[in-house]
């Protein structure tokens, strides 16, 4: 048996592919690589492609009670990165629905225009057994949601030189 490598990609079936690969192309900066009238898809990186847009060929407008994934997440490389593409978007408009440090990740949640939600995070710990050894601590185990956290006081102390350790920090 073997595990995954890597996630290689998702589909979200939409009633708009425009609205919404336009929303994700902005959000994770990414490109659009083909497009017809039945499906769109894209790709952040080196790969063909990330995520794809499916048409159902409904009426328009969100369906958030329907039944499907509850979210997919993002990791960035750096608190850097995540803290930079959350003033790049609210700048934009687009603002988290939520922000959450998970203990193991600090992750920032959005909804796409479908009601989908996406994770954009980033490792709390350099080595992933830190954070498994976490997840199975008294931490964890007392709150295995996490802490919630203003993302525009991230972003000031981030600025301000705050050490990224600290600011990983729980709490």
């Amino acid at each position: 048996m073997a595990a995954p490598a890597r996630l290689a990609h998702f589909v979200l079936r939409t009633n708009d592919i425009d609205a919404l690969s336009n929303w994700y192309c902005t959000v994770l900066e990414a490109k659009v690589v083909h497009r017809n009238k039945m499906i769109a898809f894209a790709t952040f990186d080196e790969e063909h492609h990330r995520i794809a847009f499916l048409d159902r060929g409904f009426e328009k407008g969100p369906d958030p009670e329907r039944n499907g994934v509850d979210h997919v997440a993002f990791t960035y490389e750096s608190l850097g990165d995540l803290v930079g593409t959350y003033v790049r978007l609210r700048e934009l408009g687009i603002l988290p629905e939520r922000t959450i440090n998970h203990g193991m990740t600090t992750s920032m949640y959005y909804a796409d225009p479908d009601g989908n939600r996406i994770e954009l995070q980033v490792e709390n710990f350099s080595d992933p057994q830190e954070g498994l050894e976490f997840m199975n601590g008294p931490v964890f185990g007392e709150n295995p949601i996490g802490v919630l956290f203003d993302a525009d006081e991230m972003a000031e102390r981030y600025d301000a030189g705050i050490p990224e350790e600290e600011l990983l920090q729980q709490g």
